[in-house]
């Protein structure tokens, strides 16, 4: 193997990697790995199909998976949270309030034994192996709520979900995005003419719910900057939403605004209960 062809499998090697294995409210769970470092971002699905799935990337949950960061205490983002702590001794990441709000949680079978629990502060950086993670704060009805950044190799990726109201915060962190995964779980007009019970449609569309296809639009259109080269659109409601519709509305409202999909960045959408491809973020 000639120098070159070493230089350019090191590069790849090194390259941050991204997947989502399931993104709406079935389940939540993303992998990002760098060099030898593999962690999840929640664990909303099964663990047989969080197995499957990372077994399919050549990835095994118990020998590669450092740990698992979550975002909030919602059943659909940790599902499986005790079950990795107790069956692969996993440390699961949170703050205190979302680590309260998982151990009350009656959807959650197997608790987290205090061994296996780490606490985060929003704004304040931790490392781990490769990775410089820095959970940041995001409004949702839960106990707490975070999004992630997490750094390496040279890239900068964000996770903006279950998103209540836009926030000068998130503002900076699409700001300075170079990939983001962020929430876009319904249209306003599906939800609104559909058959969710009034209480329910005003949980979900209130300034403690969920973004809407318009509002993460408009979002990307004013605060996303050249150096931002992909977004994924995550969460999306099967009820309330179409994969396509979002994407039209989202594409619409940045050529309003003067952003080109696929030459500025490129939109994708994440399916619901399925793996994404692995994306190399460079």
């Amino acid at each position: 193997m000639t120098l070159f062809y070493i230089f350019v499998l090191n590069y790849y090697i090194k390259r941050m990697k991204f997947v989502s294995l399931g993104s709406g409210s079935s389940g939540n769970c993303y992998l990002l790995q760098s060099g030898e470092t593999s962690i999840l971002l929640d664990a909303g699905i099964s663990m047989r199909s969080l197995k499957k799935h990372l077994k399919d990337f050549c990835v095994s949950l118990e020998h590669d998976i450092a740990a698992v960061f979550v975002t909030h205490d919602h059943a659909d983002h940790i599902k499986s949270v005790g079950n990795i702590a107790i069956d692969c001794n996993k440390t699961i990441y949170a703050t205190q309030l979302v680590h309260e709000g998982i151990a009350c949680n009656r959807c959650l079978k197997i608790c987290i034994p205090a061994a296996c629990r780490a606490y985060i502060e929003k704004d304040v950086t931790l490392e781990l192996g490769n990775f410089r993670i820095t959970p940041f704060d995001v409004p949702h009805d839960s106990r707490d709520c975070v999004g992630y950044v997490v750094e390496a190799d040279g890239v900068r990726f964000c996770l903006i979900t279950d998103v209540g109201h836009v926030t000068d915060t998130i503002r900076e962190q699409v700001g300075k995005a170079n990939y983001l995964v962020l929430e876009s779980n319904h249209d306003a007009n599906m939800l609104m003419m559909g058959k969710y019970s009034p209480y329910l449609k005003e949980r979900i569309s209130g300034d403690r719910g969920h973004l809407n296809n318009e509002q993460a639009a408009y979002l990307l259109a004013e605060y996303a900057t050249p150096q931002l080269r992909h977004v994924w659109l995550c969460h999306l409601s099967e009820e309330n939403n179409h994969p396509e519709l979002a994407r039209k509305t989202v594409e619409a409202v940045l050529r309003q605004h003067g952003i080109i999909p696929g030459v500025d960045f490129n939109v994708d959408i994440l399916k619901r209960k399925s793996p994404s491809e692995m994306y190399s973020l460079t």
